[in-house]
């Protein structure tokens, strides 16, 4: 009896596993991870994040899911730290068991996941804040890329927008502080690559440890080259620090940085003093309805909401990842929901664009420059 027994209960367990499918999908759920942070300096971007992706998950859920299963997120803090990010990447594949991974935080800490965990366990992952040249790798080149799908453009499209705009306005003394990681030497290496089409070099060069405002050295150095321009590759905290630090010293060079600042969250640290700040962005501008994509966001955040970039980019991921998942039909499996993907060519979320293929993973060149004007109001 004890045999026959087991024998069953194997049998039992092998046709429960086909009749399940694929792993984090289920009858009736499909079951997606996320990693970012949600405390910490940076906790407010990825707060933001998650909200937008729950408030979404709901509304699909609530009209049916997609093809009868219902979306379901588990996100997980990692305070912005690769070490934290590994542990928490291997934990939603290996014991969750999520079906994929969505809206990734950081270029170091997205660059070592998918080196380290989810390119090796085959599992995609759709969206992160992060421009960098690391993950836009074709998958001939490396094999884990296959599994990132970039949904903004790269730190090497936002600089040479920014580089572009300084340089017409005939400046050239322009000097770069940035973030000593892979967010930030991403956006050095692209300003200095975009200077030197125009036969220049940054005229200094200063750097903010990661989840630090400890700009001290930074304003020192920088302050020497009496800039006419400074490119912050830094997040809101350090980037508010280093204004006032400035300005504090009567050097009142134009200030430029890039998205992952978040532009509503620069405003409410520096108040007042925000404005003339110059910011690249890779979404479209959420403050107004003239784009589709735009005006599905706001009308899920309600009459109430407070429309964000970071918000916003959270809702394309979703969305990427909502239009495959039903592409891809009932019988889903990561391997067919990542050829879904591949065969995305100028794949239109509402105004608001991607593409990829079998070697192609930069998803969107999107790049428009705003400034934050009187009030804190970011215009474009």
């Amino acid at each position: 009896m004890g045999l026959a027994r087991a024998l069953l209960l194997a049998i039992l367990s092998w046709v429960g596993g086909v009749l399940a499918g694929e792993v984090g999908v289920t009858d009736s759920t499909i079951l997606i991870g996320m990693t970012a942070p949600f405390s910490g300096p940076s906790g407010a971007y990825g707060l933001d994040m998650k909200t937008v992706i729950n408030a979404y998950f709901r509304q699909i859920n609530d009209a049916g899911g997609i093809h009868g299963r219902r979306l379901d997120l588990r996100a997980i803090d990692d305070g912005y730290e690769t070490e934290r990010t590994l542990v928490n990447t291997r934990n939603l594949i290996a014991q969750e068991k999520v079906f994929a991974l969505l809206a990734s935080y950081g270029s170091s800490p997205t660059t070592a996941a998918m080196n380290e965990v989810f390119g090796i366990a085959r599992v995609p992952l759709v969206g992160t804040i992060s421009g960098a040249d690391s993950i836009r790798q074709s998958p001939k080149d490396n094999p884990n890329n296959r599994y990132m799908f970039n949904v903004r453009a790269s730190y090497a499209n936002e600089t040479e927008a920014i580089v572009n705009q300084l340089t017409s306005l005939g400046f050239k003394n322009i000097a770069v502080l940035y973030q000593n990681d892979g967010f930030g030497k991403s956006g050095l290496d692209g300003v200095v690559a975009a200077l030197k089409k125009h036969g220049q070099a940054p005229s200094a060069v200063a750097t903010v440890e990661r989840n630090s405002v400890d700009v001290g050295q930074a304003v020192q150095t920088i302050a020497k080259a009496n800039p006419q321009a400074v490119i912050m590759v830094t997040l809101y905290k350090p980037t508010a620090a280093f204004v006032r630090a400035m300005r504090k010293i009567g050097q009142t060079p134009q200030f430029m940085t890039l998205s992952p600042v978040g532009a509503d969250l620069l405003v409410q640290e520096l108040g007042d003093e925000a404005r003339g700040i110059g910011i690249s962005q890779v979404m479209p501008y959420p403050w107004n309805d003239a784009t589709p994509i735009v005006r599905e966001y706001q009308r899920l955040l309600g009459p109430n909401g407070k429309p964000s970039y970071y918000g916003l980019e959270a809702y394309a991921m979703a969305k990427l990842l909502v239009d495959a998942i039903r592409k891809t039909g009932k019988d889903l499996t990561r391997e067919k929901f990542i050829a879904t993907l591949e065969n995305m060519q100028n794949h239109d979320l509402g105004g608001y664009r991607v593409s990829y293929s079998a070697n192609d993973r930069l998803g969107s060149r999107f790049v428009d420059l705003t400034v934050v004007g009187s009030g804190g109001r970011v215009l474009r």
